[in-house]
């Protein structure tokens, strides 16, 4: 499967996702039954990290639950409702841990973990002022959420009082809503499924009629704890069944991946006698000092996972492999298959990946094969059953050239030193396949979110002429398209006023937007912080600027040789530089504004050098931007202070920061510094 069908495939589904969040927690009108919903979700994520350059798009991991309405008074949360990383295997949670003590810098793996069963519910928050129940939200999008305290009192589990002398001042619990199985059949006729049911009763408007669902609630996590005197999950979890609230009973200590695997295997055998839905096992580091430590990702904690239950297979036959285009010209192969129903959603399509998955598989047309669907939302080959195999079939052939009819290569990996698996087609916005899916990036959400202007709207405006290039996005003829079936008055005013609203767009966002290989949105802040302007930026598309400009660029941390080459390779592209200046034309692009954190190395450049022994460097660099400062990538006269590990520092940029005179500290010398 190319990369057009595997970006076509994530679009569609993302698209979809964001229609049931809308029914579902907007509408309390679920269009499909929650396992579906799930895998959908699981699935995006997953696929976002098979296929980093899906990133250019709206990370599915920002989706937590929906944005909220007018029906109930918006509060922001004290703080985030994340949504949690998931893993599916052996190998991912293997991976998880690895990652736990690379960015802890701590061999041992054999870390305790409190085990907490994912009840598929509707996830809530609580806080307490001097044991009182004060506020009580729903997730929302994560950020803020709705003010729904009055139906969560209903719910005879939750205490709305907790006496305790040694309860902290402020106590925010988390905790999720569910209705038991037993108690969902009386209701069946009104609710899709228990959670739907949960979540329906919980937005009613007046909580007389929530009081009349039995709504349960486990409670399992904190936000907010002021001040914070406990030490472990484990002991948070004791606190709450001594408090009075519900905690479910299959919460257990369990220590490296022997015990996980156990658990895993046992919880998930227990699962049909459940009163309650599960969808996996949630671990978490029990240890609230290394918790601290780790810390979060923008959408999630890096000290948490989901570790999600078994897939679902089916078998069916490949009635054809056909050969998709994606943005930035990954050729993409898709098997159209007999459809067939895989945990509950019908499907016609499987991924392919790329030629040599093909090769590895020996996938056939008219080949019987095995379509898995573990959270994958682009169902996938996971093996042809070749005592099926028709004796006349014929080995698949990979083309040779894009549907556009030029050539197409695999392209070198400066990180890994070998070559893609991918190939591509390199015409950029001359391969109309390319043009359309660029364009389909750039109306997105993260980029330049224009509502009512999704994938299906371009295909039909590319299909009429109306749009070919990015610019001509800001030039539609509205005269024309309410002439068009299905297009009223007000949803032409309605899409006329998003494009209006989206001229005036972030030059990170304007960055993103742009759609260049490898540049996803956090590359897109650091480059907008390094130009400030959309001025300044502009001097990249000039020749006689450019090589200078890249130069610079190295100096950035989280800016390397990938980066940069594949910024060279867009701007060395005349039509590239041609459709972009015009682009600019059409905008408002405000500059950028970086946030400026108050602390000790407030306006202070920091590199870093060699190992560290007591942390990683990853966490050398979250905590000297949590202090205010900015890491660098290399030595230069903006550098500040080179911090230089005990493990094979680079001698080189030692000798050039003495040479310069930068201050520069051993490792040891850098934690008396910040009195750590």
């Amino acid at each position: 499967m190319n990369k057009q069908d595997i970006k076509k495939k994530y679009n569609k589904e993302k698209k979809l996702l964001l229609k049931y969040n809308h029914h579902y927690f907007n509408l309390d009108s679920p269009l499909v039954p929650d396992s579906t919903y799930d895998q959908i979700k699981s699935g995006l994520i997953k696929l976002e990290k098979e296929f980093p350059y899906l990133k250019a798009k709206k990370s599915i991991q920002d989706q937590i639950g929906a944005p909220v309405t007018k029906k109930f008074k918006k509060i922001k949360h004290s703080k985030p409702m994340l949504s949690l990383s998931n893993t599916f295997n052996t190998d991912g949670m293997e991976d998880f841990i690895s990652k736990i003590s690379n960015y802890l810098n701590i061999e041992n793996k054999n870390y305790d973990f409190s085990s907490e069963l994912k009840i598929d519910g509707i996830s809530a928050s609580l806080t307490y002022e001097d044991g009182i129940l004060i506020k009580g939200l729903s997730r929302g999008d994560g950020i803020i959420g709705e003010d729904i305290l009055e139906n969560l009192k209903t719910i005879n589990q939750i205490p709305r009082k907790i006496a305790d002398i040694n309860l902290p001042k402020l106590l925010e619990i988390r905790g999720e809503v569910y209705l038991g199985k037993k108690d969902f059949k009386k209701l069946k006729k009104n609710f899709a499924n228990p959670r739907n049911a949960a979540g329906g009763s919980l937005r009613q408007k007046d909580p007389k009629e929530t009081e009349k669902i039995p709504l349960k609630f486990f409670a399992y996590g904190f936000g907010i704890i002021n001040p914070m005197i406990y030490k472990t999950q484990s002991e948070f979890i004791s606190k709450l069944k001594e408090w009075g609230f519900n905690v479910n009973p299959y919460n257990i200590l369990v220590n490296g991946i022997h015990e996980i695997e156990k658990h895993h295997k046992y919880i998930e055998s227990l699962r049909s006698s459940l009163d309650y839905d599960i969808d996996g096992i949630v671990f978490k580091i029990n240890d609230l000092s290394l918790q601290k430590r780790l810390g979060n990702t923008s959408n999630s904690p890096r000290w948490a996972t989901a570790y999600k239950f078994s897939s679902e297979k089916a078998i069916s036959v490949i009635k054809d492999i056909v050969i998709q285009v994606g943005r930035t010209g990954a050729i993409t192969p898709v098997a159209k298959i007999e459809p067939v129903t895989v945990g509950g959603v019908v499907v016609s399509n499987a991924t392919l990946h790329n030629e040599d998955e093909i090769n590895r598989k020996d996938v056939r047309v008219g080949d019987t094969i095995i379509v898995q669907r573990a959270g994958d939302v682009i169902p996938q080959v996971v093996s042809v059953k070749l005592d099926k195999r028709k004796k006349n079939s014929k080995k698949f052939i990979f083309p040779n050239k894009c549907l556009c009819g030029s050539k197409i290569q695999k392209e070198f990996n400066l990180s890994t030193k070998k070559e893609d698996a991918v190939r591509r087609c390199t015409k950029g916005y001359d391969c109309s396949f390319i043009a359309k899916e660029r364009l389909k990036h750039i109306v997105s959400k993260e980029a330049f979110n224009i509502d009512g202007l999704g994938k299906k709207v371009i295909d039909q405006f590319w299909k009429l002429r109306f749009i070919k290039n990015p610019s001509d996005i800001f030039e539609l003829d509205f005269n024309k398209i309410k002439k068009l079936e299905g297009w009223g008055d007000l949803s032409v005013k309605n899409l006329k006023l998003a494009i209006e609203q989206a001229k005036n767009i972030s030059l990170n966002r304007f960055i993103y937007s742009i759609g260049i290989r490898h540049i996803g949105q956090e590359n897109a802040k650091i480059l907008a912080s390094f130009f400030k302007s959309i001025d300044q930026f502009s001097n990249i598309l000039r020749k006689s600027n450019r090589d200078e400009i890249l130069k610079n660029l190295n100096d950035l941390d989280g800016i390397g040789e990938t980066q940069i080459l594949s910024l060279k390779n867009f701007f060395n592209k005349n039509k590239n530089v041609e459709i972009t200046e015009k682009l600019i034309k059409k905008l408002n692009i405000q500059d950028f504004r970086e946030i400026n954190i108050k602390g000790k190395l407030s306006n202070t450049n920091v590199m870093f050098t060699g190992g560290f022994e007591k942390i990683s460097r990853s966490e050398a660099k979250t905590l000297t931007e949590n202090l205010g400062g900015k890491v660098l990538g290399s030595v230069s006269k903006k550098l500040n202070i080179l911090v230089v590990g005990n493990s094979k520092p680079t001698k080189k940029k030692i000798e050039k920061a003495k040479e310069m005179k930068i201050k520069i500290y051993s490792e040891n010398e850098w934690y008396e510094f910040l009195n750590i």
